[in-house]
């Protein structure tokens, strides 16, 4: 199918059905090896970056000390998103809280724009970014990434009446929207040649929701996202609906800073016991029913 010969993610080495990919990694109890699983860890919720200067927690380190700072585009259901009350929920949100508990740790969430949100992981203002991040060949040379914890679809979005009724159909689309610096732009922005449209015939929004409008607005054709915020962006908008095929098939991991190897040893512990007990999958079902 077009497009899935990008899809070869590094470092990914476990398999999951429908949503979870089986972690890998050893039991946690008291540091970066052995994390503590008995500290509780609300969620608070911050709207700038955090602090840069580390503070020590065992053997690895966080940007402020008792805490760990998820950076995020809370605008990404049912992985990241706002309640009316102004704290965040989400499949990330929730197995970040998780995982922050098992490290003794309260769960900070910094909420940005996904460039930025990147960007902060990338520069250590954050710990980690956590915002259906896809493994990439490019995102790999400016961070690491924890072993995959769940699956996303590339889907296409279309007008009820379009005329694009397959993903080939795309081919023929004057302009396609996607949010900016998602591996939907990165796909849809590359050159023919590599299985893209070009960066002219690609117009990257802020947001889903954005891109999804300008669709609506008739400013672009199709609108490339991932599958479970597509249903929520059809289902607020008469006259859309998902094309049937699948645009590409990706793993969401987990990004640090490069080479802050302590930390990511400490995510990997947590996140392969929070796999193995079930806690990740509850999360998940919780979110997103089976069809």
């Amino acid at each position: 199918m077009k497009n899935l010969k990008k899809l070869a993610l590094l470092g990914l080495t476990a398999a999951m059905s429908l949503s979870l990919l089986a972690g890998c990694g050893n039991g946690t109890t008291g540091n970066a090896e052995t994390p503590d699983a008995n500290s509780s860890a609300p969620v608070t919720e911050s709207q700038a970056p955090a602090e840069t200067t580390p503070a020590a927690t065992g053997e690895f380190t966080t940007v402020e000390a008792g805490k760990l700072h998820m950076s995020t585009n809370a605008a990404f259901p049912p992985y990241e998103m706002i309640k009316e009350d102004g704290t965040f929920e989400g499949i990330d949100v929730e197995v970040a809280g998780a995982i922050a508990e098992k490290l003794g740790l309260e769960l900070v969430v910094d909420d940005m724009g996904f460039d930025a949100a990147l960007l902060a992981a990338q520069n250590g203002q954050s710990d980690m970014v956590m915002a259906g991040v896809t493994v990439t060949d490019e995102r790999l040379e400016v961070m690491d990434f924890s072993d995959s914890y769940a699956t996303g679809v590339q889907v296409v979005i279309v007008k009820e009446d379009s005329p694009i009724q397959t993903v080939d159909d795309l081919a023929n689309a004057d302009m396609i929207g996607t949010q900016v610096a998602t591996t939907g732009y990165i796909y849809c922005s590359d050159t023919p040649e590599n299985g893209g449209y070009g960066e002219d015939h690609v117009t990257a929004y802020e947001s889903g929701a954005l891109a999804v409008q300008a669709l609506v607005n008739g400013q672009v054709d199709a609108v490339v996202i991932d599958n479970e915020p597509a249903k929520a962006f059809v289902e607020q908008n008469e006259g859309l609906k998902i094309l049937d095929t699948e645009f590409a098939v990706e793993d969401y991991a987990i990004g640090v800073q490069k080479g802050n190897t302590a930390l990511l040893d400490a995510i990997n512990n947590a996140l392969a016991e929070l796999i193995e007990d079930g806690t990740v999958q509850s999360i998940v079902d919780k979110y997103i029913t089976a069809e």
